[in-house]
């Protein structure tokens, strides 16, 4: 009977052995099937930088541009800045002077082209400049990170599913699947992301050109410069003066009236001191 016992029992051990063996036995070759399909496409994301010197700033810019239409990219960023490096004011005349600028004209642009264009258009942009001051190309192998990421989503899909399946969940489980559920989409979009940059390599250029000198007639900002000549000054000083003593003139013929009166009184007066000096002499 003991012997009976012992041998259901070795049997079962077996029997869940060998279930539990072929278990990982699948998951393995699962495992494998996905690392040889991702391994046989490595995940490559290439980044190129350039700097180089150009003609004109502005139509490097535009060309660029177009390049990059062509070969079905995207532009991501295009920034053009001019700095002033020096400047001299040139006086003309009183009221005007040259302004003589020298300034810097600098572009940075970033875009993204399909990697199997990418050797073409670097080819195309090369071409562009006076002469490449730095250009290198950077090759980023993501292969088994992507593996990794992939791996572990599969295992936190099938730690869902077997949770799903549970004939209860609790508040607490629920809370759990819930954060296993948002590391699967991050983990999804960590490997869609790396999906792009692979196919889409990112190019950074960064151009200029020799300094430019700009002439143009501008105003003269400074008030003193606005002073009118010395003969000009003492003729409006004349002029000035001129009218001042007609004001005056003016201003005194509105008194005439005192005139006729103060000439009565001083020939009223006279009158009265000779006729005060008759009755004064004596007589002989």
């Amino acid at each position: 009977m003991k012997t009976r016992v012992l041998l259901v029992v070795v049997a079962a051990i077996a029997l869940f052995a060998a279930c539990k063996g072929k278990g990982y036995s699948s998951a393995a070759d699962s495992a494998r099937v996905s690392a040889d399909s991702i391994l046989n496409k490595p995940k490559l994301v290439k980044t190129v930088d350039i700097n180089f010197k150009v003609k004109n700033v502005r139509q490097t810019g535009d060309a660029i541009a177009v390049l990059v239409d062509k070969f079905d990219g995207l532009v991501t960023h295009h920034q053009m800045q001019s700095t002033t490096e020096r400047s001299e004011r040139i006086h003309l005349n009183n009221d005007s002077l040259m302004l003589v600028s020298a300034f810097n004209t600098t572009a940075s642009m970033a875009v993204k082209i399909p990697s199997d264009k990418l050797e073409d258009f670097v080819n195309q942009v090369n071409h562009m400049g006076i002469y490449i001051n730095s250009s290198k190309m950077d090759v980023d192998d993501r292969t088994f990170d992507y593996l990794s990421t992939e791996l572990k989503e599969n295992n936190r899909n099938e730690f869902v599913n077997q949770q799903l399946k549970a004939e209860k969940i609790t508040h607490k489980r629920a809370e759990e699947l819930l954060k296993v559920k948002d590391d699967i989409v991050d983990k999804q979009v960590t490997n869609l992301k790396t999906d792009y940059d692979v196919k889409y390599s990112t190019v950074t250029l960064s151009f200029y050109q020799s300094d430019t000198i700009l002439k143009e007639i501008v105003a003269n900002d400074d008030p003193s410069a606005y002073d009118i000549p010395l003969s000009k000054r003492m003729g409006l000083a004349f002029a000035t003066g001129w009218a001042a003593f007609m004001d005056v003139l003016v201003v005194l013929i509105n008194f005439w009236v005192f005139v006729p009166i103060g000439l009565c009184v001083w020939l009223g007066y006279r009158y009265y001191r000779k006729r005060m000096h008759l009755i004064d002499r004596p007589l002989v």
